[in-house]
């Protein structure tokens, strides 16, 4: 069943250092506790730029959906402002489990996480470490930070490192950090600079102005070191990738490895590109409807 009513509060999750987790939480108008799915966007993205499609479907499906921003992003606290850490991206993924398992109207035994684009780094490595998942999502996914920078012309990542590098001094410092665009057209010096970047960016902007086109060029230092696809064997939960057969943005050989490699590994090719998998795109809908059929097949639901 798809068409139950739902509702959507907007709530704070207390983080590390005093920080906060800005959270969208969608109910499904059914008796609890219900599974829930816990989600968060990828490289510079918030849940307010393209992540309520899926939540909502999930929820009228039966589903709770916990849906977050990232510590210095979006709606959330944290000094300094688009600044990307995968460790502290990890860490607020598990804090908004733990969050969620101390809800009454959740089911502790039927709990997903969902991750798109570069969450993918992060949903390979809750698979493989976070214990008591009953499943895991990740859509277009970058999940080998190497691989990801080996797609980048030699000329402009020396230019992307030297950024980043100076932007490192300046924090030694405490001086303003130094920001890049991150998509940006073919040519131009940006994090994402494919054929797609453009329209991808117009696709997941709110619109609203509370989204930024820009990253600390300190973070682009975390990145290419990274390398959770080598941790697939150890996947403990169901591990659903959603690979797009023709993404330009993330590198789909070393998803399709953890996908074969992963012990409960599934794989669906979506159609088009790395932004097609979001409302308007080509897959769109094929790709709501695996991930929901995933999510009820793990949950041992058959009738919501």
């Amino acid at each position: 069943m798809t068409d139950q009513t739902m509702t959507r509060r907007q709530l704070r999750i207390p983080a590390r250092g005093g920080d906060e987790l800005d959270a969208w939480v969608y109910l499904p108008d059914r008796p609890g506790p219900v599974p829930v799915v816990v989600m968060a966007h990828g490289i510079g993205g918030i849940k307010a730029g393209g992540l309520a499609p899926f939540a909502e479907r999930f929820a009228r499906s039966g589903f709770a959906a916990v849906v977050f921003d990232y510590r210095h992003w979006g709606e959330s606290t944290g000094e300094p402002r688009q600044f990307l850490s995968i460790d502290r991206q990890l860490e607020d993924y598990r804090t908004a489990l733990a969050w969620a398992r101390r809800q009454d109207e959740f089911d502790v035994t039927r709990m997903f996480v969902w991750g798109t684009s570069f969450a993918g780094m992060h949903i390979v490595e809750l698979a493989a470490r976070e214990g008591g998942l009953a499943g895991a999502i990740a859509q277009c996914p970058l999940v080998d930070g190497f691989a990801g920078l080996s797609k980048i012309p030699p000329a402009r990542a020396v230019k992307l490192t030297g950024y980043a590098l100076a932007d490192l001094a300046r924090s030694v410092f405490g001086r303003r950090p130094k920001y890049l665009p991150i998509s940006v057209p073919p040519g131009q010096l940006g994090v994402i600079a494919t054929d797609d970047a453009m329209a991808g960016m117009d696709r997941l902007d709110p619109g609203d102005g509370s989204w930024s086109n820009e990253i600390t060029a300190r973070s682009l230092l975390d990145i290419s070191v990274h390398r959770p696809v080598r941790r697939a064997r150890k996947a403990q939960c169901p591990l659903l990738m959603v690979v797009a057969e023709h993404d330009t943005m993330a590198p789909t050989g070393p998803a399709l490895t953890v996908a074969t490699h992963a012990p409960l590994g599934e794989l669906y090719r979506s159609r088009g590109g790395h932004y097609d998998v979001y409302a308007g795109g080509l897959d769109h809908e094929n790709v709501v409807r695996v991930e929901t059929a995933f999510l009820q097949r793990h949950s041992a639901m058959t009738e919501l």
